[in-house]
């Protein structure tokens, strides 16, 4: 896993309904090897994690780099990654080379707690303080990273994008 992909992890925990266990592994279904072994004793852990990035996601939205940096070190601090080189699950016997974010026989809720503060701190460093974004369509407040070239992102995918310009078209038609 790369930067990029714990990025997403962050973003993916910040977005998530932490209400139940089949919610949060629900969320990180691209990362079986966590979700399978959540237990309910670490919601309380995600959900902390889970408030804590949209802390910080709120203060980037804001401008508000201070409040943002706070929010993200008191994450690394309290879920701090420890790297590990690991060469696991390559095709042909070679090695497939990534980093994980917790030793081998760390819980999974402290790799998947280090991995979204890693995630979210290496997003600022690689993206900067601006691109980050909340989905614009009603009933609708996912927090993005905008990559596009134009930073002109307003909608978290093309489903919520699509929904408000066809109300937006019957709208304009009705009228």
């Amino acid at each position: 896993m790369d930067s990029a992909d714990y990025t997403a992890v962050a973003l993916r925990l910040a977005n998530a309904d932490l209400s139940s266990l089949t919610a949060v592994r629900a969320a990180l279904h691209d990362e079986p090897w966590w979700a399978d072994r959540l237990h309910e004793s670490d919601l309380a852990v995600l959900r902390e994690v889970g408030a804590g990035l949209r802390r910080a996601l709120d203060a980037l939205l804001a401008d508000d780099g201070d409040t943002a940096l706070v929010e993200i070190n008191n994450l690394l601090a309290a879920h701090p990654p420890r790297p590990r080189l690991s060469g696991h699950g390559g095709r042909d016997g070679a090695p497939n080379w990534h980093v994980h974010v917790a030793g081998p026989d760390a819980p999974a809720v402290d790799e998947v707690a280090a991995a979204a503060a890693w995630g979210l701190a290496q997003g600022v460093v690689q993206h900067g303080t601006t691109r980050w974004g909340r989905c614009q369509a009603e009933s609708c407040d996912t927090y993005f990273l905008d990559t596009s070239t134009n930073q002109a992102k307003r909608f978290c995918s093309p489903r919520c994008a699509n929904r408000m310009h066809v109300a937006a078209f019957r709208a304009r038609r009705r009228s």
